[in-house]
């Protein structure tokens, strides 16, 4: 499954990471490399997150 980011360059240095498909999935990053993977670590723990919801109900 792929999912686009939003990648902005944050004031106060690195990047500010959103996933417009999964409301409130934000990360961030000291590089772009750093801010890319952390968006994968969190739209996983995301979607992992959702799964286990749907488990309860």
């Amino acid at each position: 499954m792929k999912f686009n980011i939003v990648l902005e360059k944050a004031e106060e240095g690195g990047y500010n990471v959103s996933v417009p498909a999964l409301d409130g999935c934000f990360t961030q990053g000291d590089t772009e490399d750093d801010a890319i993977n952390n968006a994968r670590e969190a739209i996983l723990c995301y979607l992992e997150e959702l799964e286990k919801l749907s488990q309860i109900n």
